[in-house]
């Protein structure tokens, strides 16, 4: 039994409403269609209406969901829309009572993000051919990533009036197209105005069609870069410095927000910093920064030897 065209059209109305008044990133609304479809599915499988819905519905689907062996940050992420979308439709008056309230989160495991260590990331530098005008793009992309913790998406959409190298800093606009300042460091500023002195005109004459392209890295091609094409070239660029070839653009990013720490900066700058909207998000790295100096006093204090 398929969805009745009542019940897509709630869910529609739902991510229409997501996206005009949360403002959330165009892959939280897809997420969140996907798993509301599946619910409503669900739904039709078992003959009931989504406005009849009551929390015993809702675990029995979260059993089924957890039977199907989804992860418990799945199943959060399948219970934050389900707990959206029937607060949103008992404000529409299409329900009496909300049936997400009573539900609890399935606790997911903590997972550390990989970090990368000093020696990995010059390594990693260091593999770029910058004699060439690909190689040069690739090292001032590389010392971007690392001296700003930016997302792959927020690289890929990054345009280079929102880079201000007189002054240090760029402008990154992060999920739900929010904005943040972010400092660059010496050496990325003077890395890309080496790019942008010489690689990028050069690659710009691949393209003949006399396009105006302003986004800040540029392929072979002479076009805008995708976030998947900037993918292959960090993980071509892991396998040649013969780095772990399962590490990801995060990890760069996971490193820059445990060295800050790491440092001695505010956890809430942090927070600013990487564009987190929750701070519990970014304590994370408080973890691996605790680690990072057990291990450095574990090294160096004599009785450890």
């Amino acid at each position: 039994m398929g969805i009745s065209k009542v019940q897509s059209n709630q869910v529609e109305q739902f991510i229409e409403y997501l996206h005009k008044v949360r403002n959330l990133s165009e892959n939280t609304l897809r997420s969140y269609q996907t798993d509301l479809l599946s619910f409503a599915q669900w739904c039709s499988r078992e003959n009931v209406d989504l406005t009849q819905v009551d929390h015993k519905n809702l675990r029995l689907y979260l059993a089924y969901l957890k039977q199907a062996q989804y992860s418990a940050k799945t199943l959060n992420r399948h219970l934050s829309a389900l707990r959206g979308f029937y607060k949103w439709m008992q404000r529409e008056k299409l329900i009496a009572t909300d049936p997400a309230l009573a539900l609890s989160n399935p606790r997911a495991p903590r997972n550390l993000p990989h970090t990368m260590t000093d020696s990995d990331v010059n390594k990693l530098l260091e593999s770029c051919d910058v004699s060439t005008a690909v190689g040069l793009r690739d090292r001032a992309f590389l010392e971007f990533l690392y001296a700003t913790g930016a997302r792959i998406s927020e690289v890929a959409t990054l345009r280079l009036e929102q880079v201000d190298l007189q002054n240090g800093t760029v402008r990154l606009f992060g999920k739900g197209s929010k904005e943040r300042i972010v400092p660059l460091y010496e050496s990325a500023i003077e890395w890309l105005k080496k790019y942008l002195r010489s690689s990028r005109p050069t690659l710009l004459l691949k393209d003949k069609t006399g396009r105006v392209h302003s986004a800040l890295f540029i392929s072979v091609r002479g076009n805008n870069m995708s976030a998947d094409s900037l993918r292959k070239v960090f993980s071509s660029y892991l396998t040649a410095a013969g780095l772990d070839s399962s590490l990801s653009p995060h990890a760069m990013r996971h490193t820059y927000a445990t060295e800050l720490l790491g440092g001695g900066a505010d956890l809430r700058i942090v927070q600013e910093l990487l564009g987190h909207e929750s701070l519990s998000t970014t304590q994370v790295y408080t973890h691996l920064s605790v680690d990072r100096l057990k291990e450095a006093a574990k090294a160096a204090h004599p009785r450890s030897k």
